[in-house]
């Protein structure tokens, strides 16, 4: 008999422990990837979302990618732990509507071009005097303000534009851009984080504040020694493919039956990686004496270690280094990743119950709290599943709050 399993009783348990954000009231008008990936971080640690969407289609990405049973499971794995109203913002009824749900909320995001919020009617001043203690997260590509703030934005377009696609690739080779969406990643996450210390700041001041997470300065954060190297020197890392910019040897190593990753990072990790493949001698040489003569002559001891390492298959050399405390590792496509016993482990796969859209697998939560753990309380909705039940926590859609006060 299958066992319910550590995530699934947090889901289905109604008395669970109240999480970080029970009682935050989240208005979403976000669609596509980086603020619902924002939004559903902040409904994984409890906060109530609202996700507002247009009557005809809803988010575009209801309609992308692998699904079942009428489900994008695209948007099922982004859209989980919130509430689905439709809402026309282009009527005037619709903004009504709207400015009802923000006088009572606690948190707006958005991931409109810049000056959109304006046009509608709701610029930084009228959400102040709407509701003072509401605090405003907007994603977008290059900030609110600046030379750029008119371009459209899109994760390829950042990629290239922030400098991050031109470290990427094999040194002969042309840029590329990452397998991954990342910088509407990094800047959902990044924005999430703001909503967090906004919310953190305004039990002092009583204030909310606006919290804005462009993509372009998101991603450029995360490019560490990359950019402090050139800051001080003024060179530009070279693209190195899987060798390390500044560490060698560090990278990908073939065995006897595919590669391994191995990232000896300081002189100590080295010294045993080498041991274990019985040429630690080498590093008496003088062109691998040091990091910076190694990198230097990276290719030569790069075939010294393939040299070595063509004598066992990856199983027995992970073993192998492993036991000695080396940072290793296959290499695994995603689907291995996913099915990866220390990943099955940590649930970061979950099943979650979509009633008429069956069961549906998605990545779970990588953060975990031992006292208050994120949990599913929805799954995705469907489009404006949720619009009368919420519409009536604020007194109803505008002409019934009108006829009720008359």
């Amino acid at each position: 008999m299958r066992q319910t399993s550590p995530n699934e009783m947090r889901q289905a348990e109604p008395g669970a422990a109240r999480q970080p954000l029970d009682g935050i009231r989240v208005i979403d008008l976000t669609r596509i990837l980086s603020g619902p990936f924002c939004t559903m971080l902040l409904g994984d640690m409890g906060a109530d979302v609202i996700k507002v969407e247009d009557p005809e289609s809803g988010d575009s990405i209801r309609h992308i990618g692998e699904g079942a049973q009428g489900l994008s499971w695209y948007f099922a794995s982004f859209n989980r732990n919130k509430r689905s109203i439709k809402l026309d913002l282009r009527s005037e009824a619709g903004k009504e509507t709207l400015i009802g749900l923000l006088a009572d909320a606690d948190v707006l995001v958005e991931n409109f071009r810049p000056g959109v919020l304006a046009e509608m009617g709701l610029d930084d001043a009228r959400l102040k005097a709407l509701n003072p203690r509401l605090i405003v997260s907007s994603i977008n590509g290059y900030g609110s303000s600046g030379p750029y703030v008119e371009r459209p934005a899109f994760d390829f377009v950042i990629q290239a534009m922030s400098g991050f696609m031109s470290v990427n690739g094999e040194r002969d080779g042309p840029a590329l851009r990452s397998g991954l969406p990342i910088t509407d990643l990094v800047a959902g996450l990044y924005a999430s984080f703001g909503v967090v210390c906004a919310l953190q700041a305004r039990t002092h001041s009583g204030r909310g504040q606006h919290v804005e997470a462009p993509m372009m300065s998101a991603i450029m954060s995360m490019f560490a020694y990359l950019a402090s190297d050139h800051l001080a020197s003024g060179r530009l890392p070279a693209r190195c493919g899987n060798d390390h910019p500044i560490a060698s040897p560090y990278g990908l190593f073939r065995t006897a039956d595919g590669d391994i990753a191995v990232a000896p990072s300081t002189e100590v990790i080295l010294k045993r990686f080498l041991a274990c493949l019985g040429i630690e001698q080498v590093l008496s040489e003088p062109r691998f004496a040091t990091n910076a003569q190694r990198v230097i002559h990276r290719r030569e001891i790069n075939a010294l270690i393939e040299a070595r390492l063509a004598s066992g298959t990856r199983a027995q050399w992970l073993e192998r280094l492993n036991a000695a405390g080396v940072p290793c590792g296959l290499v695994q496509n995603i689907g291995e990743a996913l099915r990866d016993p220390q990943v099955l482990h940590q649930e970061m796969v979950i099943d979650v119950d979509h009633p008429g859209h069956g069961t549906v697998r998605m990545l779970g939560f990588p953060v975990k709290l031992s006292e208050t753990p994120c949990r599913v309380r929805y799954p995705a909705p469907d489009h404006g599943a949720h619009t009368d039940e919420v519409l009536a926590e604020i007194g109803g859609p505008p002409s019934t709050r009108q006829q009720s006060a008359t």
